[in-house]
């Protein structure tokens, strides 16, 4: 049986189509993904992510087990709130998952981690602590919902629905939280636009929910939030990458810590990597539709596409592939490559993610072929 986020009921009443997704019933979209999409980049959108999960990090051990965790360094968070995207790696280097942690003194920090790894995530988190014999209480945060709200418009609309609010997040930066009561206030996101992701007590979702609702923000759901994400070049665990994937090869080498000399999880595998792929963008130069697990032919060897779709704000399709390296190095961006879409080999060339940002395409442009 599929769980249930705290605004089911919502979906349901907003005439959401469901679907399964990591043992979650979430709404695919309310009517068209397409209005959801463009929304979000034209002015507010609102996602249900109560399926994801929030994992609180507490005790006098805290930073330094998170620090020998994540391949990303939490030493680098130097105010109260400030946020790090990190994979977390297993001893070959391979990716468990990516996530964000907050940190808000040395002893407190909340992780926020994907639906589907949930379990897992927090089963590897409690084998590492045990091993490392470290102080550091780790903790499900089950009772609480989290909603996205995201688009330009978004923060105005959050603080009409919810002023408390405005005073603890107006002058806060990207990547970073504040705590009101209960809430917790994030200027992260998953679109490549402004905005918020709140985590707040379950039973309060509902009226947060109704007032942005009221003020005309439009709900959306899982469909235009992976448009959004691919045209913001971000990577989805389990597509993109996952426990067999080292970041090296999918575009997140940017995550690895190499400034500082600490010990953490899957590093001496890294540093014994000489990747042969690496993750590049496409764009398709012929009618059609990328999508995951096609083939990539170049001039150095065959890659594969990880994700892909149809972009709605540039207005024809693009991926993220993983292709052979040429003699070590990235393939550069404007190089030519062909791909397999249903037994027809279209013209494609290679960007440089991301696509889109703030609601702007970030690539040349270049008319289709034929």
């Amino acid at each position: 049986m599929t769980r249930r986020t705290p605004l089911h009921d919502r979906h349901l009443a907003a005439g959401a189509r469901m679907t399964d997704f990591g043992g979650w019933d979430m709404p695919l979209h309310y009517g068209s993904q397409m209005e959801e999409h463009h929304r979000v980049r034209r002015a507010a959108g609102m996602f249900d992510v109560s399926h994801m999960l929030a994992v609180d990090v507490i005790g006098a051990d805290a930073m330094a087990f998170l620090r020998r965790l994540l391949a990303n360094d939490v030493a680098r968070l130097d105010a109260p709130g400030r946020g790090l995207y990190s994979c977390m790696l297993n001893p070959s280097g391979g990716v468990v998952d990516d996530l964000i942690v907050h940190r808000f003194d040395d002893h407190r920090h909340r992780l926020v981690v994907n639906a589907g790894n949930a379990e897992s995530d927090v089963a590897w988190m409690l084998e590492c602590r045990d091993a490392w014999r470290m102080d550091a209480h780790i903790t499900p945060r089950r009772d609480l919902a989290m909603l996205a709200v995201q688009g330009p418009a978004a923060r105005a609309a959050v603080w009409r629905a919810h002023p408390a609010w405005q005073t603890v997040t107006e002058d806060v930066p990207t990547f970073t939280a504040a705590e009101s009561g209960p809430a917790l206030v994030a200027r992260t996101g998953y679109t490549g636009e402004d905005g918020f992701e709140i985590t707040l007590p379950a039973d309060s979702a509902g009226a947060l929910w109704d007032a942005l609702l009221a003020d005309g923000v439009q709900p959306c759901g899982l469909g235009a939030r992976d448009t959004l994400r691919l045209e913001a070049g971000m990577n989805l665990h389990g597509a993109d990458m996952d426990a067999h994937t080292s970041p090296l090869e999918c575009g997140l080498a940017w995550t690895v810590d190499r400034r500082t000399d600490r010990d953490f999880v899957g590093r001496g595998a890294l540093e014994r990597q000489t990747p042969a792929r690496a993750q590049v963008g496409l764009r398709l130069h012929e009618r059609g539709v990328l999508r995951g697990h096609m083939r990539v032919r170049t001039a150095c060897g065959d890659g594969e596409i990880t994700s892909g779709t149809f972009s709605p704000t540039l207005g024809f399709s693009i991926a993220l592939a993983r292709v052979p390296r040429d003699n070590g190095a990235v393939p550069r961006p404007g190089t030519s490559v062909e791909v397999d879409v249903r037994g027809r080999w279209l013209a494609a060339s290679i960007v440089k993610p991301p696509f889109v940002r703030h609601g702007q395409s970030l690539l040349e442009p270049r008319p289709f072929c034929c």
